[in-house]
């Protein structure tokens, strides 16, 4: 699980873009953090004890690191947890695959169910999930978690592939965005005026089509009818999406926003960073595929990525948006 000894190497970058070049530093080392993962994905960071939570999928296992301690396991089985956030008190948010739900785990250890149903019908396979300021929990639910028996358990589709909204009074979830095959890693902007979705289309697709989309988000977290970025005009209802950007090789999977609002998109090749207009601005580039990654660290300032069988980070001249 651990890397035998803590091993650098000089990051390789494209630009693409000047402004780039003033986001990334010269001599900043890509450093592994651990090694030998069967499938890294989730990562979260807790400024407050100034630690890493991730999940080792396949393996159900949730990990932690710490700057002076390294990796050691958090939660063991973890139900296949895969996607990972903290809600605006503090509280660890789980996208479960084991237990087709959306967790909440307090301070104490005590364990929320917040959904895993919809129309009385099990949710799939929540994967990704973000907490907006009025405390609403938006969480996608495809079918890659329940479609094999690797990172979790295969069974049946009773819902369509869709992200749902949590009220922060509780209650059955909404259905707010459903026109992707295979809604995958979100992530808010700055203002919150527009939500970024990995759309990874259908997992055993010959060609599946795998884009990030954006939409516009009204006031109070309805999704509304405006022009993306616009703050939304309707309330209540799922308006049409906008296909934003995709990658190559490979294609997005998690993504996090600095606080510029540039997008920092998972690849094949490592990290994709977009201006909010879509721009490539530039790469960093890794040996293997990274899946998903946040900003974390001191200042947040350091990308943690997860990066297929490993957890690097390298440190950056952008900071991400401080969700707590």
């Amino acid at each position: 699980m651990s890397a035998d000894r803590v091993t650098w190497s000089e990051p390789r970058y494209t630009i693409h873009d000047e402004r780039f070049r003033r986001m990334i530093l010269g001599n900043a080392r890509l450093t592994v953090l651990a090694e030998g993962l069967d499938w890294a994905e989730g990562p979260v960071w807790y400024a407050d004890h100034a630690m890493l939570v991730f999940s080792d999928v396949p393996a159900n296992r949730e990990l932690c690191w710490r700057e002076h301690s390294g990796v050691s396991v958090y939660r063991a089985p973890s139900d296949y947890a895969n996607g990972h956030a903290r809600d605006r008190a503090g509280r660890l948010l789980i996208a479960s695959h084991g237990r087709r739900a959306v967790l909440r785990v307090g301070p104490d250890g005590r364990e929320t169910v917040l959904a895993d149903r919809f129309g009385g019908r099990r949710l799939n396979a929540p994967n990704d999930l973000v907490c907006h300021s009025d405390g609403s929990v938006w969480f996608s639910d495809p079918v890659y978690g329940i479609e094999t028996d690797f990172e979790g358990h295969r069974a049946q589709s009773e819902n369509r592939p869709a992200i749902y909204r949590i009220d922060p009074a509780g209650g059955e979830p909404a259905a707010m965005i459903t026109d992707c095959s295979g809604p995958n890693g979100l992530a808010f902007s700055p203002d919150e005026s527009v939500l970024y979705v990995s759309d990874t289309g259908e997992q055993f697709a010959v060609q599946p089509l795998r884009r990030v989309r954006r939409y516009a988000i009204g006031h109070g977290g309805a999704v509304g009818h405006g022009a993306v970025g616009d703050g939304g005009v309707g309330r209540g209802v799922v308006g049409p999406g906008e296909d934003f950007a995709s990658v190559s090789p490979g294609y997005t999977d998690g993504m996090a926003v600095d606080e510029a609002g540039n997008l920092w998109l998972s690849a094949g090749d490592g990290v994709h960073c977009l201006a909010s207009d879509g721009t490539l601005l530039g790469q960093i580039h890794t040996d293997a595929p990274v899946g998903n990654l946040c900003f974390g660290g001191r200042a947040l300032t350091w990308l943690f990525l997860c990066a297929s069988h490993s957890l690097l980070t390298i440190p950056v001249n952008m900071r991400g948006l401080a969700l707590v």
